[in-house]
């Protein structure tokens, strides 16, 4: 089976690192195209394997790479189409039929309750997508919660299957020498407090907050890894609050590492914190939590579908807070004051794993090109 899957872009990010991961468990051949930025994460594919064209597409409205893509589709002879984010899966969908294959299957990493990959949900943008919608095979939701979304904002019920995100589990075990490694690169003493968060720099994940909130308890340093448009805001933040030393934005991190990366990794970042947050209150799954909780980090989150989905007790690291910047503060002290040691691996952890979602996609595969799904184990 032959397989193209078109994604709006490669630099690092959520969505961009699952393909990346899919593709490394995913037993069948094909390319990836990506609209454009073929960043990081193009390179670390191309590294494992698997070819990536840059279509070089300039803008949403930049019609002129519907017949580019639909060419590749067409030369490339590939049985099935597979689309990730929101413009991939609108063009995608057309030039996979412009080129003859009606078996297309687009994955939705992003849809929230106000916003799909961070713009807000408009009359539009709903009519575009559900129209490029009945082009396809399927719908992938990453989460139950965006399985609902979807239903509700009118996609039929019967196309939505659920494959969620995952991860390469063992790879976020704690590791207690990579921690005072990581330590040691970073200048972060041993024996200091370290609250960590992990996500694009950008308004809708509230790290604003977060720095708010760490800067007013002292004992705290805290620990940001990702990149965005937010950076120089939140350090401007942390001047303000006199908390400037305590504050570490070290930038985004490619997970996998790719060729080339230097510095410390993500489950060696992870092992070097105390504990993990995220404000953001409008999540499609929340991968960076189930990384952490891997990593056997209590966990203090505003909105995770994919451990609100789960039993209470899968992941009993992890608390549901208040994302406001008392609340914040409240359960840093409460955490801090008493320093937990790490949690054994929790059942959210192993539900997660890259393996099993990778089987369960193929399945959807088969069913798609064959008629027949194969176990999904």
């Amino acid at each position: 089976m032959r397989v193209l899957h078109v994604i709006t872009g490669l630099g690092i990010g959520g969505a961009e690192q699952q393909l990346r991961l899919l593709l490394r468990h995913l037993p069948v051949g094909g390319g990836v195209v990506t609209l454009t930025n073929p960043g990081a994460v193009a390179a670390g594919i191309e590294a494992d394997g698997t070819p990536v064209t840059h279509l070089g597409m300039a803008g949403n409205r930049d019609l002129g790479a519907l017949p580019r893509l639909a060419r590749i589709v067409r030369q490339g002879r590939y049985d099935l189409v597979h689309t990730h984010l929101y413009r991939a899966c609108v063009y995608g969908r057309a030039a996979a039929r412009l080129a003859g294959v009606r078996r297309v299957i687009a994955t939705e990493h992003s849809l929230g309750e106000t916003q799909i990959e961070g713009r807000p949900l408009s009359a539009g943008t709903r009519a575009l997508y559900l129209a490029s919608e009945r082009l396809g095979t399927s719908t992938v939701a990453v989460s139950p919660s965006v399985a609902r979304r979807l239903a509700d904002w009118g996609v039929a019920p019967d196309r939505i299957r659920v494959v969620p995100n995952g991860i390469e589990t063992a790879r976020f075990a704690f590791d207690a020498r990579a921690r005072r490694l990581a330590r040691g690169v970073l200048g972060i003493p041993e024996d200091a407090y370290v609250v960590g968060g992990v996500g694009r720099l950008t308004p809708g994940k509230r790290f604003d907050r977060l720095v708010r909130a760490v800067a007013s308890v002292p004992e705290a340093r805290l620990l940001l890894v990702g990149e965005g448009e937010h950076r120089e805001e939140l350090l401007r933040i942390a001047r303000g609050c006199g908390a400037a030393d305590r504050i570490l934005l070290l930038g985004a991190c490619e997970d996998p590492p790719g060729p080339g990366a230097l510095g410390p990794s993500l489950p060696e970042l992870l092992s070097a914190m105390d504990v993990f947050v995220s404000a953001s209150p409008d999540e499609a799954f929340g991968l960076a939590i189930v990384e952490a909780l891997a990593a056997g980090l209590p966990v203090l989150y505003a909105a995770c579908p994919a451990i609100d989905d789960l039993p209470p007790d899968a992941a009993p690291g992890a608390r549901r807070i208040d994302g406001s910047v008392p609340g914040l503060i409240s359960a840093l002290r409460g955490v801090g004051g008493a320093r937990p040691t790490r949690y054994p691996l929790p059942e959210a952890a192993r539900r997660y794993d890259i393996a099993h979602s990778a089987r369960q996609l193929m399945s959807l595969y088969d069913q798609a090109v064959h008629g027949i799904p194969s176990p999904a184990k």
